[in-house]
């Protein structure tokens, strides 16, 4: 492990300690790229610079953004296990190529409202919990989510069904799998990627939550915008075992009392704001937050929303319990137990 995130001095005291010890406790923590927008700028951010303030901890927290270090989204995990940093925001959908059980938070047609998200991380998370710490001596701190997923085009569409044949960027290997049903060509892309690839026509259309595309400029190098959501881009904080095992029980439960109240502050605002970046993205008001756009908004249809809905029987779940039980036997069965009811499985 690299420098240690606590003094000698405060591990061994931490057992006799019941209060909080002067030694500080160094927190070195991964964010979100900055280029995701206003949750990491305006909560995330914020929270990690004024941790030590809001809790009373002796803490000295060096907070860095993932598109600041040289580190990818995919590595997340295992930059995590590692002790590289101590808490890392972690992108689930990305990071889920090393660990198939957390993508069974957010399979295409899950979630399609803030209340189905939040009603699948209470009934789900603590699956996805066990295993982090079983597999990435990882625990979770909290989930959130950056909220409906829609799909932006540089091509004109009056419907799904028009991205056949189109290059269409690509997150997780769930989604890949519904683009393909619909005859588009998925095409996996970091976030950072995708603005470039747009411009340059290596992609057609890619898919984002509204708010990160309208921060990152999206809307300058497409035309179309369908607003139908495929997933709610769930993501969450770990913290390494190791780091966490460092702290005292009173320590442990102020940090998490901070995670939840900053989880549920994010889930509030991130529907404020995709509600918003959905009326700025294409010229309308009140658009408080983001920057306004004139992109086309295509109508949702019926058909539409329904091919999404039916994608979590017909090719989201069986897709991704394939996947997910050749590395973890109980992968299916640990998810039928807790949604398979809500969706008819």
């Amino acid at each position: 492990m690299k420098k240690t995130v606590i003094s000698a001095a405060l591990a061994v005291g931490l057992a006799t300690t019941p209060v909080w010890a002067s030694e500080t406790i160094e927190l070195k923590v991964l964010g979100q790229p900055g280029a995701t927008g206003l949750i990491q700028q305006e909560k995330e951010k914020p929270f990690f610079e004024n941790l030590a303030q809001s809790t009373g901890l002796p803490l000295e927290v060096n907070f860095k953004p993932l598109d600041t270090t040289g580190i990818k989204d995919v590595e997340e995990l295992r930059t995590l296990k590692s002790g590289l940093f101590d808490i890392v925001s972690l992108r689930f959908s990305q990071v889920s190529r090393d660990e198939p059980t957390i993508l069974g938070l957010d399979l295409v047609g899950l979630n399609p409202t803030y209340e189905a998200g939040l009603a699948t991380t209470k009934a789900y998370g603590p699956v996805v919990d066990a295993r982090l710490q079983e597999r990435f001596n990882t625990k979770l701190l909290g989930i959130w989510p950056f909220g409906p997923q829609v799909l932006f085009c540089n091509a004109p569409i009056t419907q799904l069904s028009d991205i056949k044949g189109l290059k269409v960027r690509v997150y997780d290997q769930n989604l890949a799998a519904v683009i393909d049903s619909v005859g588009g060509i998925p095409v996996p892309l970091s976030f950072g990627e995708v603005h470039q690839s747009l411009a340059l026509g290596v992609v057609d259309c890619a898919i984002t939550g509204p708010s990160s595309a309208n921060s990152a400029g999206w809307p300058e190098v497409t035309t179309h915008v369908l607003p139908l959501g495929f997933q709610m881009a769930i993501n969450g904080y770990g913290v390494n075992l190791n780091s966490w095992s460092k702290l005292n029980a009173e320590q442990q439960g102020t940090l998490e009392q901070a995670f939840s109240t900053l989880t549920d502050d994010i889930w509030q605002y991130s529907e404020e704001l995709f509600e918003d970046a959905k009326r700025c993205n294409v010229g309308q008001e009140p658009c408080l937050y983001n920057n306004k756009f004139d992109l086309v908004e295509v109508p949702v249809t019926a058909a539409d929303i329904a091919l999404v809905k039916d994608a979590v029987k017909a090719i989201s779940y069986p897709t991704w319990a394939e996947i997910c039980d050749q590395s973890n036997p109980e992968c299916s069965s640990d998810w039928r137990a807790a949604l398979g009811a809500r969706v008819g499985l």
